[in-house]
């Protein structure tokens, strides 16, 4: 059983709830953060991005910057940009893109259902990235921004997320940059709170969909509060950490690419031959080449789009993680061909994901930064579930979600 709870969540005015939101912080570049808050002060980006207040090039992980981050969120709160609710409560936030809608309910996630395997991950993380995040909340003390879980549909939860739906909701925008609307209602109803626990608890599982960093950051911060209270009850509000958990049949999947800063030594040539081992290598020119179909990928090398298959004895079709194209190209391409094996630390490999789309990988080899990228058909949810609940792992960036959630609609604080 998933163990959930309502909390008393600190949120923006509804007048200036456009000035205070953002996007997430792994979404967007220091540069890009500080251009998009450009003069606004009640920006988010002051805490999630906080380097912008420093110097351009002033490293993220400055120890300057965490503190930073933590004397924002004081002046937030001080200044009534961020006000805490006198109750606890669920909330529900919908986004809306291309004209399909998904709802979530905003909770506090058990720590302990995360340390026992309740709460599913599908990802492994980057250490360095897991343990930047720790330290943004151990230092603000606070979940800045929530994490993107699934759940298996529900037609209770479904029924009362239709009539939320149906009144008028406590924020209600268009965000710059993606065009997505974001709407947000407050979940007062006693009888309410009690269903969405209740039926929380029936479930045997969560899955996180989005936010491995922020999921491990969240549970191991709570886990050491724990440790270092000698009062600890379990009821203290560090024991939660804040999700938004959304029906599994509702969310999009878009692929998630790489790019790589070199060919381990192959000249291009070379490199084509030695693929051709493992994969159907067509050359298709300089039309951009999307991959249409599973076990399809899509490579740009040298201002040119190549379509490579994988062969067939090449994976196990009954491996839930060997049928993955994700696996696929990390066993056959950047294994065994370009030696990166540790994908949570190797410098030379980059990801690039979602709505950016395969432009940006041709825009980073022509420009000299990356030497060759590849671009993955998206995973299903699924999949998703089914390497979850088999207790397997995908490799890192292996899942980009669509629409992104915002930040600054709602923050938990873990006192």
């Amino acid at each position: 059983m998933a163990i959930v709870k309502p909390f008393k969540g600190f949120r923006p005015p509804k007048d200036i709830v456009e000035e205070v939101e953002s996007r997430p912080y792994d979404v967007l570049n220091s540069e890009e953060a500080r251009a998009e808050a450009g003069n606004n002060e009640k920006s988010l980006y002051h805490i999630i991005k906080p380097e912008i207040d420093f110097a351009p090039g002033t490293s993220e992980y400055d120890p300057r910057v965490y503190e930073k981050a933590a004397e924002n969120f004081r002046k937030f709160k001080a200044n009534g940009w961020l006000v805490q609710d006198k109750d606890e409560h669920y909330y529900i936030y919908a986004q809306t893109m291309n004209g399909k809608t998904q709802y979530g309910i905003v909770l506090g996630a058990y720590v302990n259902d995360y340390l026992t395997g309740v709460i599913k991950k599908h990802e492994l993380t980057r250490r360095d990235k897991e343990e930047d995040r720790m330290k943004h909340v151990r230092v603000c003390n606070a979940n800045m921004e929530p994490v993107f879980f699934a759940y298996p549909d529900n037609a209770k939860l479904n029924s009362l997320l239709e009539k939320y739906a149906a009144t008028k909701p406590e924020y209600d925008f268009i965000a710059p940059i993606d065009g997505f609307r974001h709407q947000f209602w407050v979940v007062s109803a006693a009888e309410d709170i009690k269903l969405i626990t209740d039926e929380f608890a029936s479930m045997p599982s969560l899955y996180i969909a989005d936010g491995h960093h922020r999921s491990a950051a969240a549970a191991l911060v709570g886990a050491e509060k724990a440790k270092q209270n000698p009062n600890h009850t379990g009821n203290e509000e560090y024991n939660y950490f804040m999700a938004v958990c959304f029906q599994a049949s509702q969310l999009t999947i878009l692929d998630y690419n790489r790019v790589v800063k070199d060919l381990n030594g192959y000249t291009s040539a070379d490199f084509l031959r030695a693929l051709e081992k493992n994969f159907v290598v067509e050359e298709k020119g300089h039309e951009t080449y999307k991959p249409n179909r599973l076990h399809n990928f899509s490579m740009y090398l040298d201002g040119k789009w190549y379509s490579l298959t994988a062969r067939e004895g090449t994976y196990n079709p009954n491996d839930p993680i060997g049928v993955l194209d994700v696996d696929i190209s990390s066993r056959l391409i950047f294994n065994e061909l370009l030696g990166i094996t540790d994908f949570r630390s190797d410098k030379r490999i980059d990801f690039v994901g979602g709505l950016r789309g395969l432009d940006e990988l041709k825009r980073r080899v022509d420009s000299g930064e990356m030497r060759m990228a590849l671009a993955l058909y998206p995973v299903t949810m699924k999949q998703i579930m089914d390497i979850a609940d088999s207790g397997k792992i995908m490799p890192p960036k292996a899942t980009w979600f669509e629409p992104k959630l915002r930040s600054g609609l709602v923050v938990h604080e873990l006192d």
